[in-house]
């Protein structure tokens, strides 16, 4: 390779000096835009997003009792000094509080029977809490179901079960999904396959204690048991 084909360090130093100096104007604007967008982000969150949480954390206190009664009506929406979960989540759908209550707000929805505004809610929450976000999953799932939207149903009970497997949701979920297979679709091949899974990898478990016998149901539909 000739030597006058690489990049010339001194070369490309004096360069970029000659475009700083060229252009100082824009150079500085640029370094200050950058220095101060995480500078105006932190502000924001503090003296923004920090007080606008605390005051609907303040909001969700009463609205989180009734919820605990299964008031989920109260809970919903509100009444009197009650704010409910839907005005929260309304209002401040952009903090941690306003998230939560898309999920609080979602269940209240199930528990009352008004499935469509309950998966509107829950698709609306995100959380990285495993245990929540895989029940928010289900719960959808629940929802779909009772719409008879069964392979909707199987869909998101799979995607509870399929998050992040662990000891509590992903047999719960893996359950809930053959069942719908079974009882809704039957499609028994694919329930047992799901059956087999909890007796396999969940044993100990309350679902993996008890699965035996939905696995004998199952394979007796199919005409799978020996004789």
């Amino acid at each position: 390779m000739e030597t006058n084909s690489l990049v010339n360090p001194k070369e490309l130093l004096q360069k970029a000096e000659q475009f700083v100096k060229k252009h100082r104007q824009v150079v500085t604007g640029a370094l200050a835009v950058v220095i101060a967008i995480p500078l105006l982000w932190m502000a924001y969150q503090k003296w923004y997003m920090e007080p606008r949480n605390e005051e609907a954390l303040d909001l969700a206190f009463k609205a989180e009792q009734y919820f605990a009664l299964d008031s989920f009506e109260l809970a919903l929406n509100g009444r009197g000094d009650v704010t409910g979960f839907a005005t929260i989540a309304e209002e401040y759908g952009n903090t941690e509080m306003g998230n939560l209550a898309h999920y609080y707000a979602g269940i209240c929805c199930l528990r009352l029977g008004r499935y469509e505004e309950a998966i509107g809610y829950l698709k609306k929450f995100s959380s990285s809490d495993v245990i929540v976000s895989s029940m928010a999953l289900g719960a959808i799932g629940d929802c779909y179901r009772e719409l008879n939207k069964s392979e909707e149903a199987v869909e998101y009970y799979l995607k509870a079960a399929r998050r992040r497997p662990n000891n509590f949701t992903t047999p719960i979920f893996l359950k809930k999904a053959a069942l719908t297979l079974e009882e809704d679709l039957n499609d028994l091949k694919k329930a047992i396959a799901l059956y087999s899974e909890i007796e396999r990898d969940y044993p100990t478990t309350r679902e993996g204690q008890e699965i035996t016998k939905y696995l004998y149901r199952a394979r007796a539909k199919a005409n799978l048991l020996d004789d």
